[in-house]
């Protein structure tokens, strides 16, 4: 399995790398399966430069904050008035309740008032279990202030853990537990950030990954642009002991 950081500034596009967007990749028979996990604010241009969109097998949309789902109304575009016509087939969109009402409503003044005609869309819920040829993908509910999902990634053995936004909850450690790579929302700073129940720190996200158990690799990622990513870091190592970094927009792990 490939991780590739499509974007990872918290809350809004930084001035190095769009909002939140993960490229999961996996062979099976010869053939490549990509699923992202969120398309937030500006993250549809780099894709662009690891696939044709139309080969894209799935999406996956922790939650319906821009910054985590905006793009899906480009990739909309990109099926519908493609100059050598539509992409066949309706593309899956894994995403939180309300979701197809919600991105028509951002594409304004759209057509036939829906797209379902490009998108499948499919409601999450808790410990959920979706296949997408070889990755299996379980959905777990997190601490966020609106309905929110963290994505445990699994294929051939390999497990990667994506916590979307979220604060210190219960089910952080089925997300994480035993996970090769644990990918971290870290947008919270110890000591200046003391609202509870909308994001981790480093410190709390390296705790949640120690709580869990089995964790090969934490990285923090979610932090903005106005955030100190050494900072994070440093937080994240007082209590993490194992491999660490921060996630840079561009990077890929082979996990």
């Amino acid at each position: 399995m490939k991780l590739t950081i499509i974007g990872c500034s918290g809350s809004f596009a930084g001035p190095d790398s769009p909002a939140s967007s993960y490229l999961v990749q996996a062979e099976q028979n010869g053939r490549t399966w990509s699923i992202v996990l969120d398309l937030g604010n500006g993250a549809l241009g780099p894709l662009q430069r690891h696939l044709d969109l139309a080969d894209l097998d799935a999406v996956f949309i922790s939650h319906l904050h821009p910054d985590h789902c905006v793009d899906v109304c480009g990739l909309y575009v990109t099926r519908k008035y493609r100059p050598g016509g539509p992409v066949e087939g309706q593309l899956p969109i894994h995403a939180p309740r309300d979701a197809e009402q919600r991105f028509a409503l951002m594409y304004h003044g759209l057509e036939h008032a829906t797209m379902t005609h490009e998108f499948r869309f499919d409601e999450l819920a808790d410990a959920q279990v979706t296949k997408v040829g070889p990755l299996v993908v379980t959905a777990y509910r997190v601490n966020h202030p609106v309905e929110a999902y963290g994505f445990r990634v699994e294929a051939d053995g390999a497990v990667l853990a994506y916590t979307g936004d979220t604060d210190a909850c219960p089910n952080l450690r089925p997300l994480m537990t035993g996970a090769d790579l644990v990918l971290a929302d870290s947008a919270f700073v110890d000591g200046r950030d003391d609202t509870t129940g909308i994001h981790l720190s480093g410190s709390r996200a390296a705790q949640a990954a120690v709580d869990a158990g089995g964790v090969g690799r934490l990285l923090l990622t979610h932090i903005p642009a106005w955030n100190d990513p050494e900072v994070c870091r440093a937080q994240a190592a007082a209590v993490w002991s194992g491999p660490l970094d921060v996630a840079v927009a561009g990077r890929s792990y082979d996990i």
